[in-house]
């Protein structure tokens, strides 16, 4: 019942004040008064203190019941299931756990105030990989796991930060002089491009909840609502070694590549050394094949629009096939973690960008579980620290000396030349490309 006298009881009042006519109208008004004040202490006696309720989901049987599914010495689902559910290997899994619970005070079990046991590790972050893999709303985890909405979220912006903070150094790192010569080796061996890298796309990721002031910007027309996109770079085991996120969805791949920091290392000097030969002339950089909206430039490789030169045909449907592995990589993150296939629901650019991160780095982590990635990778062999210069000469014109060798147009056709000469001579004719 509200607490507000009754809009009749008010009216009727401001009737009878208005009513000079009548005698007894002082005795009426202090009726109507005494009416009022019996019903005023009614309502407040009914009502309810405004206090936040408790609802007791009985934490302990949710976490019993979560470690005899997957966690037991005889669990009720078998590894193939784990797998399918978690996106991961149990024992990767539990590594992550590890990991996490040792960094994060949050993800350890607490007793609050009323001596009560709180949720588990376990809980914790399964709620958080449950809704990277399946994107589902937070408040469908609360019937097992046993966690409300507010906490099912508040478990997975930390889970980013923690997977960020932690495995970030290592699997969203750039290729060191180890990982660019394992890269030179497989797609010679399973493409046939020497000098190859990788390859390079941009991907659109719907932003749902992006706020009204802000479609303009983040939507473009071939797209049909306002995206965030992704730039990455991705070789033939599917491992993602450069991603770039956060440009507003109204750019086209060459605007996200020129706020892109994928070519930092070369135009500063410290990207490791790359010689290869190909077709007897000798190059420098390693290059990345591209589609056509690309520029010119002596680090990419593109096809041909329309080529009726039996090589050049060869030679296009070669770089084709070997251009998607970022397209399959694109393919496997939005599959297994289905939150970046979805439209985002959440309203801050930050948070989506840790979501995005967290994707990209698990699914590496997982790649170096089960594939062929990288293996030879330390700590030691971080990017050396960049020196601070104030303003020397010297090392701004040798910063503009490799951007033009950077962008060069000559030996972008040069190297696609001899490429297509090189393909030729191993693959001919033949159908068959390995």
């Amino acid at each position: 019942m509200s607490q507000y006298p009754n809009p009749s009881l008010i009216e009727e009042v401001k009737k009878i004040l208005a009513d000079e006519m009548e005698d007894d109208t002082e005795d009426q008004i202090m009726m109507l008064l005494e009416q009022w004040q019996m019903h005023h202490t009614t309502s407040s006696s009914n009502m309810h203190p405004r206090s936040r309720r408790y609802y007791d989901r009985e934490r302990g049987v949710g976490h019993v019941r979560l470690f005899n599914d997957y966690f037991a010495d005889n669990p009720v689902y078998p590894s193939h299931i784990f797998r399918q559910q978690f996106r991961m290997r149990r024992e990767l899994f539990l590594r992550i756990v590890k990991s996490i619970t040792n960094h994060s005070e949050f993800f350890r079990m607490r007793i609050d105030a009323a001596g009560k046991k709180g949720l588990s590790p376990l809980q914790k972050i399964t709620s958080a990989i449950r809704l990277l893999a399946y994107g589902a709303p937070a408040d469908q985890l609360d019937e097992y796991i046993r966690m409300g909405e507010t906490t099912t979220i508040e478990c997975l912006s930390q889970f980013c930060r923690c997977v960020i903070d932690i495995y970030g150094a290592q699997y969203l790192r750039r290729p060191n002089a180890n990982d660019v010569e394992h890269l030179l080796n497989l797609h010679s061996e399973r493409h046939g491009f020497l000098g190859m890298l990788g390859s390079i796309d941009c991907m659109h990721w719907q932003w749902r909840n992006c706020p009204m002031a802000w479609k303009g910007q983040f939507a473009r027309g071939d797209q049909g609502s306002p995206t965030i996109m992704l730039e990455a770079v991705a070789s033939a085991d599917l491992w993602i070694w450069h991603a770039f996120f956060g440009v507003v969805g109204s750019n086209n791949d060459i605007n996200v590549l020129n706020q892109s920091p994928l070519f930092n290392d070369v135009l500063q000097g410290y990207a490791p050394d790359v010689q290869f030969m190909v077709n007897g002339t000798q190059f420098s950089k390693g290059y990345y094949l591209a589609d056509d909206i690309y520029p010119e430039w002596a680090t990419f490789v593109k096809s041909f629009s329309s080529p009726r030169d039996p090589k050049r045909i060869k030679f296009k449907q070669m770089q084709e096939t070997a251009r998607k592995d970022v397209e399959r990589a694109f393919g496997v993150l939005q599959s297994r973690w289905a939150i970046v296939r979805g439209p985002a629901r959440f309203w801050h650019r930050a948070k989506l960008k840790d979501i995005m991160y967290t994707c990209i780095i698990l699914h590496n982590m997982i790649v170096k579980d089960e594939g062929d990635a990288i293996r030879n990778w330390d700590a030691d062999d971080d990017d050396p620290t960049i020196p601070v210069t104030q303003g020397l000469a010297e090392n701004f014109q040798y910063y503009l000396q490799r951007n033009a060798e950077l962008c060069d147009r000559e030996v972008h056709h040069q190297l696609r030349s001899d490429l297509v000469e090189h393909i030729w001579e191993r693959f001919g004719g033949n159908n068959n490309e390995n």
